[in-house]
């Protein structure tokens, strides 16, 4: 191969820079052009009027300046038009009118469903798991959850000493639209006495039992660790039907329709309601999860990857994904690694909720 492509697709994720850089490198080793392509899948349909607004070629400056940068020099995006087959023809066509022989997606699920259809197309392409969630059930870390976990971390343990210092009930809420592995992750190295995640169903009452049970045995400001995906499903009509949220409260000085969809702020109002004596507060860590320089654990798993997708390209081996197993860096092609799914560990959730 004499020119290569790549693409940082979803969310942005710690770590991809890194990745892009390992890219950048093993193909300057191997004397390979390398073409940046800029916001997802959308730069390979030259929606831009000046073509350096979707494509960027890496030379050893452009390297070494975004080495050590987080987040995604090529920029992220999603692409809604990827689903329609004529557009990932046209994307295909694109590619080739550039000379480019293969193409490296860094991405999650969604991302590699993309790469999978531009494979089918003739476009020799490998997948890096770029996604803070966790939840590509053929690899053991995808890139980013560790350091996101440990931002999360943090966080939480400074967290964790306000409430202490004041007897508070903290309510944290943690990335993860449809995966409980940051906050589940979370709340065992914090010492979080609840955790509420996607995968296993959760009510209001119970979790207010639970912290009433805690202020009994003198543990006033226990944590709650809250995968933000837990709330899709939620809203406040139940507790207006009790007269908890229904109207004008001269207390906490709010209104709330029943309707209007369950937050972290909204649950730990409820909380203070039903638990007597509980003074929760609430905290959304939000982006700076996917805003830090990756820790060693992902910089390291990016430089692997790197290198290992540039050389499956070089070898003439096209549709495959990159992880971890047991450990070290592997590649398995990419259906089956989409078809398999994630399995949560329930005996850890209800190890965190029982102590």
């Amino acid at each position: 191969m004499r020119r290569i492509g790549i693409l940082t697709s979803g969310g942005d994720s710690p770590g991809m820079n890194a990745a892009i850089v390992s890219v950048a490198r093993t193909a300057a080793l191997y004397h390979m052009e390398l073409v940046g392509i800029k916001r997802g899948y959308n730069g390979l349909l030259r929606k831009r009027a000046d073509i350096m607004d979707d494509m960027q070629v890496f030379d050893s400056e452009t390297v070494l300046d975004i080495a050590d940068q987080p987040g995604t020099f090529l920029r992220t995006a999603r692409c809604i038009e990827f689903l329609n087959p004529d557009v990932r023809a046209k994307a295909a066509e694109n590619l080739k009118g550039m000379g480019i022989d293969g193409l490296i997606v860094i991405g999650g699920d969604g991302s590699f469903q993309g790469a999978k259809a531009l494979c089918d197309l003739g476009i020799p392409c490998i997948g890096i798991p770029g996604t803070i969630d966790n939840d590509l059930a053929y690899t053991e870390h995808t890139l980013g959850f560790d350091t996101a976990v440990n931002i999360c971390i943090n966080s939480v343990r400074m967290i964790r000493a306000t409430s202490r210092s004041h007897d508070r009930v903290a309510v944290v809420e943690v990335m993860g639209r449809n995966s409980g592995e940051i906050a589940l992750r979370t709340a065992m190295c914090t010492g979080a006495e609840i955790v509420i995640v996607p995968e296993v169903s959760w009510g209001v009452y119970p979790i207010a039992e639970r912290i009433n049970q805690l202020m009994k045995i003198g543990d006033m400001r226990a944590t709650v660790i809250v995968a933000e995906g837990v709330f899709k499903n939620q809203s406040m009509e139940p507790f207006d039907a009790y007269g908890l949220l229904s109207s004008y409260d001269a207390n906490y000085q709010n209104i709330h329709s029943p309707n209007e969809p369950m937050n972290a702020k909204t649950l730990s109002e409820v909380l203070r309601r039903l638990s007597p004596g509980c003074d929760a507060r609430a905290t959304v860590l939000g982006y700076i999860q996917r805003g830090s320089a990756p820790f060693a654990y992902d910089a390291g798993f990016a430089f692997e990857a790197g290198h290992l997708a540039v050389m499956l390209l070089r070898e003439g081996i096209s549709e495959q994904v990159i992880g971890i197993r047991r450990g070290r860096v592997y590649y398995l092609p990419i259906r089956e690694a989409l078809a398999t799914k994630p399995i949560f560990d329930r005996k850890l959730y209800d190890l965190v909720n029982s102590l």
